[in-house]
């Protein structure tokens, strides 16, 4: 059997976040009978740097993959372009890396959860606002600023006082309706058909 482990950004610098972090994941892709390892290596950089150490290491049986936001619209280019010509990344695609090695959450995790506008409303309870959400029904196309503008719009006013990346969305990834991520996300579709088929990725070293 392959292990598959994901070097995930998210979950800040403390152990608490951290678990947080690896529990959201990891109960997300269990909906869908993807069973693996999560490492939340907390910013996209160090996950980035993790990911690369792995890879060097991996052993035959074990499939590493990079899961991190795009941070920016994904033009007709390849995923390692994208994060080799993004300014705010420069990352060279590493020896025995290939397409299926790095994975984006759309601009921001936060897309998923609006796939799941109950769930969302239900973790924020009431004075939650769900008419202040993104319209935008293509996910994968949603900006990074709209997501975060419409988010805050929409919670400002409940008890949690406001999203908080670090305090909500790991929770909220646990809860969400994994399937339905599936369905309107390309890359997240994309994604789980290779973690159910990791046999066919391992590197070739």
């Amino acid at each position: 059997m392959v292990k598959i482990t994901i070097y995930a950004e998210g979950g800040g610098d403390t152990r608490l976040q951290q678990a947080s972090c690896r529990k959201g994941f990891s109960e997300f892709f269990r909906k869908v009978d993807i069973k693996l390892s999560v490492i939340a290596c907390g910013g996209r950089l160090t996950a980035y740097k993790d990911f690369c150490k792995a890879l060097k290491t991996c052993k035959k049986d074990e499939y590493c993959l990079l899961l991190v936001d795009s941070e920016a619209p994904v033009t007709n280019i390849s995923k390692w372009q994208h994060v080799l010509l993004r300014e705010g990344d420069k990352w060279q695609k590493p020896d025995n890396a290939t397409e299926e090695h790095l994975h984006f959450m759309v601009e921001c995790m936060e897309a998923w959860f609006m796939v799941d506008k109950k769930t969302l409303a239900d973790s924020y309870g009431k004075e939650f606002n769900h008419n202040a959400l993104s319209k935008n029904t293509n996910i994968d196309s949603i900006s990074k600023q709209d997501l975060y503008a419409t988010l805050n719009n929409a919670t400002c006013k409940t008890t949690k006082g406001g999203h908080s990346k670090c305090g909500h969305s790991f929770e909220l990834l646990s809860r969400i309706n994994a399937n339905e991520v599936i369905k309107n996300s390309s890359y997240a579709e994309n994604l789980c058909k290779i973690l159910k088929e990791p046999e066919k990725h391992l590197p070739s070293n």
